[in-house]
């Protein structure tokens, strides 16, 4: 399965305000900027965040975004749901009522569909931070940390 660039992008945007000194609201140019991204895109994809209550925004001259809950609270199943993305593999097959193999090959795929989807709602932000912060580190290249 690969992240689409709305998902990538969305998850970027939450790992960057997950990484702000206590937590204080980060300006979507700061978050655009760090993690190239285009700003005006990225106010799209974290109002469509903040709907689904996963951001929340701050107002005012110090204004800006911050993550609604604990970064081991928000799942990568939820920030897909909040930007729309589904990860349905058969979204409008129907098996033939007559092969016997096709009912099989249906029911795998529904089987494997709820497996994946459990593990995307069991997979954190914070699972996501440290197995980065993990490649970067033996990498060797853990002086500057970009999602």
């Amino acid at each position: 399965m690969k992240l689409t660039t709305r998902a990538h992008y969305s998850v970027k945007a939450l790992l960057d305000l997950s990484l702000q000194p206590t937590h204080k609201p980060a300006s979507v140019n700061a978050i655009a900027q760090r993690q190239g991204i285009s700003a005006p895109y990225l106010e799209k994809l974290l109002i469509e965040l903040r709907r689904a209550g996963l951001v929340y925004s701050v107002r005012g001259a110090h204004g800006g975004y911050c993550l609604a809950h604990k970064p081991t609270q928000i799942s990568l199943g939820q920030i897909l749901a909040a930007v729309g993305e589904t990860i349905n593999p058969l979204p409008h097959h129907q098996p033939d009522q007559d092969q016997a193999e096709d009912w099989v090959t249906y029911s795998l795929w529904q089987r494997l569909h709820e497996k994946l989807k459990a593990v995307l709602y069991e997979i954190t932000l914070a699972d996501l931070y440290y197995d980065a912060r993990s490649q970067q580190t033996i990498q060797r290249n853990d002086h500057n940390f970009v999602v």
